[in-house]
């Protein structure tokens, strides 16, 4: 039984150095845990009311847009199939199935980005994702990804 590979040193730089987006679209503040073997990751996005989405999505009671849930989720999802061997390869967001928003996110949340993979191959992946908040699903999805070659962005 292989244990999870928890000893990555998944600091933010690791995670600009896989993940092309920048502020204010790097949604992954964290990766706690990763098996590449089981094709899993845990990865954390802190919310916090200083994000700019919060300025104008319900100010008077502030609540994370879906949309960026998603897109934490497969920022997550990306992280684990670049180390599953798409590293000279950018995963693209393809299509997100079966989304189902159960919770609202708010500021001083902290979300935790699960993310399961269910397929991979040499053009691209699936993969089951669920965002929780206090051990709580507030968002699950499938999120399927095509690889493009980085020099093609």
């Amino acid at each position: 039984m292989t244990t999870p590979q928890t000893d990555l040193n998944f600091d933010i730089k690791k995670i600009i150095h896989i993940l092309p987006h920048r502020y204010p679209f790097l949604l992954v503040d964290r990766v706690l845990e990763i098996d590449l073997e089981k094709g899993y990751v845990l990865a954390q996005k802190n919310v916090t009311i200083n994000e700019a989405f919060f300025q104008g999505h319900f100010p008077d009671a502030p609540i994370m847009p879906g949309v960026l849930i998603l897109e934490a989720l497969a920022q997550a999802g990306g992280i684990l199939v670049h180390l599953k061997g798409a590293a000279n390869k950018i995963a693209i967001l393809l299509n997100v199935n079966h989304a189902k928003f159960r919770h609202p996110v708010r500021p001083g949340d902290v979300l935790l980005l699960r993310g399961q993979g269910l397929h991979f191959s040499s053009k691209g992946g699936r993969v089951k994702a669920e965002a929780l908040v206090n051990d709580k699903v507030v968002v699950e999805a499938e999120i399927g990804f095509v690889f493009v070659d980085k020099n093609q962005i």
